[in-house]
């Protein structure tokens, strides 16, 4: 896209979400609209009239980029840079305590800045090297030689994004061009509402979340201030509240309930269900018509098993047709089992408290079956209910004296939001036309 059209569209940007600041979560829209306004500002330039990068002028030289190749020692890169063995000398000596060049990497990225004297003679003056996503080493001849190692600008940028399931949330997520880690946060919120393997064909996202990015790469994602997952025809929201509990919840439906539950949807990454919850099922082995009041989740040897709430382990062992078993007491009236497991976790014994999420053992063939799979039961009252069907108890809800704050936070999402939708839409009616055009 052309500069011209940048500079209005990130202004724009900045404009709403400044507009958005104020009540809970000022922090979010504050950093967005002042990654925007640095994005503007990078454009421009400096008090003395100079645009800087990691302290050096840019504009005053002329840049060659490069990559470090398979036996490119830092002599051999400099000779070939057109400086002398004695100036190279003096800069290793004036970095042998900032950074070894021994610990040049293959494949890493490195710009050499030249000056041009009057009779048009270029020499080196820069050599920055690209040490890791993060951080550069700068080479400086200019005047005494001198090595310093200068942090990368790491900017929040806060994005929205649509993006539809056809295939899986994590392939989808990435086609629609959003990063990975969007997919995973997702699943860790709603880990306890939404079965992400049992996702269908339609099912869709909406989401409202920041990111810490640099030299265009996205370094790590942080909160995600609104979400709508529409699963099999149910929209389930999700706003980011801190309640000031610590390792407590931190994202909430729009009633103020907490996303995580007393229990998961499943305690593995299944690749299916073998079979299903039934009190007439022909077993595969026996071909005997007889009760299976559990779910059989298909899966290769080794797969992590985790129990799904927090619980004391009251049985470890061999059970027959079961094999490798674990079973747990979560409450005084839920307990679950977990059957055919190849091996137990660490630690796992009677008597233990396991807590949510924690590996319980892994997946099998032990006992009698046909192939790989976990056999999962769960009781309430001691009466066997489908996993599939339960609904799981909620984790306490945000305390009523919290309310208006939760109240203010999810109005400033939805400010947010809407913003967010207007550039997004403009961009697609406008810019991306123009851009075309300009082609």
């Amino acid at each position: 896209m052309n500069s011209k059209h940048i500079i209005p569209v990130l202004l724009a940007v900045a404009a709403v979400l400044s507009g958005c600041a104020g009540g809970a979560g000022k922090k979010a829209s504050g950093s967005a609209s002042g990654a925007a306004l640095g994005l503007v500002d990078s454009l421009g330039l400096a008090a003395d009239g100079h645009i800087y990068e990691h302290g050096i002028p840019v504009d005053m030289y002329s840049v060659e980029d490069g990559e470090i190749a398979q036996g490119d020692y830092f002599s051999v890169i400099m000779e070939r840079l057109g400086v002398p063995q004695t100036k190279t000398n003096e800069l290793l000596e004036a970095g042998r305590k900032v950074f070894d060049v021994k610990n040049l990497r293959v494949g890493n990225q490195y710009h050499a800045y030249y000056s041009t004297d009057t009779t048009g003679e270029e020499s080196l003056a820069y050599l920055v090297y690209d040490r890791d996503r993060r951080s550069v080493v700068v080479f400086s001849l200019e005047g005494e030689p001198q090595v310093y190692i200068d942090e990368k600008d790491v900017t929040t940028v806060l994005h929205y994004d649509e993006v539809e399931i056809q295939n899986s949330l994590w392939y989808d997520t990435q086609k629609a061009g959003c990063s990975p880690l969007l997919a995973i946060k997702l699943s860790d919120i709603y880990a306890w509402t939404i079965d992400f393997f049992g996702l269908q064909k339609g099912d869709s996202y909406k989401a409202v979340y920041e990111t810490q990015e640099c030299d265009g790469q996205i370094m790590d994602l942080g909160n995600i201030y609104y979400a709508s997952f529409i699963h099999a025809g149910k929209e389930y929201q999700a706003y980011y509240f801190d309640d000031g509990n610590a390792g407590g919840n931190k994202y909430w439906n729009e009633k103020g309930e907490g996303s995580r539950k007393a229990f998961l949807k499943a305690p593995l990454k299944y690749s299916r269900i073998s079979s299903g919850f039934s009190y007439a099922r022909r077993h595969p082995v026996t071909r005997k018509v007889q009760p299976h009041t559990g779910v059989d989740y298909a899966a290769p040897t080794g797969t992590p098993v985790v129990s799904v709430g927090d619980g004391v382990v009251t049985k470890v062992g061999y059970a027959g047709a079961g094999g490798n078993t674990v079973h747990i007491q979560h409450t005084k009236n839920y307990r679950t089992a977990y059957l055919h497991l190849s091996r137990y976790g660490k630690g796992i014994r009677p008597g233990v408290r396991v807590s949510q999420g924690q590996v319980i053992g892994y997946v099998g063939a032990t006992g009698r079956c046909t192939g790989p799979h976990l056999d999962f039961r769960i009781w309430e009252n001691n009466k066997p209910v489908n996993p599939l069907k339960m609904v799981s108890p909620p984790a306490e809800p945000i305390a009523k004296d919290k309310m208006p704050a939760f109240e203010a936070a999810k109005q400033h999402a939805f400010a947010m939001r809407d913003s967010l939708q207007v550039v997004s839409y403009y961009k697609q009616a406008v810019l991306d036309k123009l851009e075309a055009k300009e082609m």
